[in-house]
Parts: C-alpha cells; sequence; structure tokens
C-alpha cells in the first residue's frame, strides 16, 4: 500500500507537470514518468480486483455497519452428485457440509479496536458462540478482510463442522472418518449488496473445500449415498437441482436447496 501511495503521488505529479510546463523535453519526461508509474497501478488495481472493490464498499459505506458472514463449505461429490445436509435452523432447506467460522478470544482486542459487533440476526446460543458473523463498521470493513485473511485469531481449518454433521450424528462411522483431509479450493467473496434478510448491508465470503478420500472412506461414503433419500435429512443431488435451488420441473417442490449449494460447483 505505501508503494502503490509513492505511484500514486508521481501519477498526480506528472499530471500536474503537463499542464504547466510547455518545454518538449520536460513534456516528454513527464509524459514517461506518467506511463511508467501508470501501468503498475493499473496492473495492481486489475490484480487485486477484490480489494479495489472492497476498498470502494468501504468508503460507501463508510459511517454504516455492514453485516458480514464467513464460512467454508465442503464440496463432497460421488457419481455426479452433491452431499447436502438439511440445515439446523432452517429446516426446509439442504445446503453444503460446512458453517461459519469461530473466532478465537485473542481476537476480541481487535474487534474492540474496530467497533466489531456480534450479529444477532441468528440468535447467538452454544452452537453460534464466537461465529464470525458480525457486523462491521464500513471504514474497518477492508482492515476486517484483511485480517481474516491473514489467519491470526481465529479458527483456521475446516473439520469442526464436517465432524459435527457427518460424524457425530452417526452417518458416517467416526472410526474411519476419525481424520479427514481436505483440498482448498477458491475463496469467494461476494460482492457487498442490500440483503433483505438482514435489512443491512452485508458481505458474504465462503472457502470452499474438496474431501479427499482414501479407498475406506469412499466406500462408506458409497454407502451412505445409497442409504439416503430425500426424505432423510441427507440429500444427494445432481448440478442441475443444485442451480434450480430443489426444483424439479413438473413436480410439486418439497423441499429447497440453499443458495450456497451453488457456490460448490
Amino acid at each position: 500500500m505505501p508503494r502503490f501511495t509513492i505511484y500514486a503521488t508521481l501519477v498526480v505529479a506528472s499530471l500536474i507537470g503537463l499542464i504547466f510546463f510547455q518545454n518538449q523535453l520536460a513534456v516528454a519526461l513527464l509524459t514517461g514518468t506518467l506511463t511508467a508509474f501508470l501501468l503498475p497501478i493499473v496492473d495492481a488495481g486489475v490484480s487485486n480486483f477484490r480489494y479495489t472493490r472492497l476498498m470502494l464498499s468501504s468508503v460507501r459505506h463508510y459511517r454504516k455497519r455492514v453485516r458480514v458472514s464467513i464460512s467454508y463449505l465442503f464440496r463432497i461429490e460421488l457419481n455426479g452428485k452433491y452431499l447436502l445436509i438439511r440445515g439446523s435452523r432452517y429446516p426446509d432447506h439442504f445446503q453444503p457440509v460446512g458453517g461459519v467460522y469461530k473466532f478465537n478470544p485473542s481476537a476480541k482486542d481487535v474487534f474492540r479496536q474496530w467497533s466489531v459487533e456480534s450479529d444477532d440476526l441468528i440468535p447467538i446460543d452454544n452452537v453460534s458462540e464466537d461465529d464470525l458473523r458480525v457486523r462491521v463498521p464500513g471504514k474497518h470493513l477492508l482492515s476486517f478482510v484483511h485480517w481474516f485473511e491473514a489467519a491470526k485469531n481465529r479458527e483456521v481449518g475446516p473439520h469442526r463442522e464436517f465432524h459435527e454433521e457427518l460424524v457425530r450424528p452417526g452417518y458416517l462411522p467416526s472410526d474411519t472418518f476419525a481424520y479427514v483431509r481436505s483440498d482448498f479450493v477458491e475463496r469467494q467473496i461476494k460482492p457487498v449488496r442490500y440483503s433483505e434478510y438482514a435489512q443491512s448491508f452485508e458481505l458474504l465470503i465462503a472457502d470452499i473445500y474438496d474431501v479427499t478420500l482414501n479407498q475406506d472412506q469412499r466406500a462408506k461414503l458409497q454407502d451412505l449415498q445409497a442409504s439416503h433419500t430425500a426424505s432423510n435429512e441427507i440429500i444427494w443431488a445432481n448440478s442441475e437441482h443444485i442451480r434450480r435451488r430443489g426444483a424439479v420441473p413438473g413436480l410439486p417442490q418439497n423441499y429447497r436447496i440453499s443458495t450456497t449449494a451453488s457456490w460448490t460447483l
């Protein structure tokens, strides 16, 4: 960021110089300087578009609070279908295995400094306590995202929800799934938008992970796929079904698939 500031200052100075200087040599030198420093700025803006977009949102909502929810989602695919589980908060929705990251007690000093507040849209209880579902002043929005990406003072691994949603209820055996490997796929940072549900502007961030299965784990997952249907707590949906949010043309819709499921495709 300091380097960016220096480049921007030199570009502005060169533009001012071009307005006031008439000497051809001076104009040529200033034009060269302008080009040399403008290109890195443009390149940085393109390469860090999501941060540029966040910076603009931070300015736009400088005096407002933005609801921020940061989660991780597992993409569990087998035989062309994706495992979705019934939501505990919204039982009429099926969603990917996963949940909201937790922040550690060591984060509270930083949160206090930035006036970060817990979001109570979902009741705060033993399950949702310390969720990274918070209200952040717009002026600190970019700093908050940088804090999250530094991976300090917060939960880092994504495996807690895998265990709580699939192993603890008994859908998958604990001896076979005592340890689960996963590959990080991507981090999705959605544009800040107004949410009717939250009645505020909202920033959603989701880390997507693929589960890496060994032979025994794959066999148990195949057993799970063979034994569960839409009437249970788990469904297996293909990509079209997910994109349609659970709707099947010509048939009544008995349940809904969450928007977040399409993020894993």
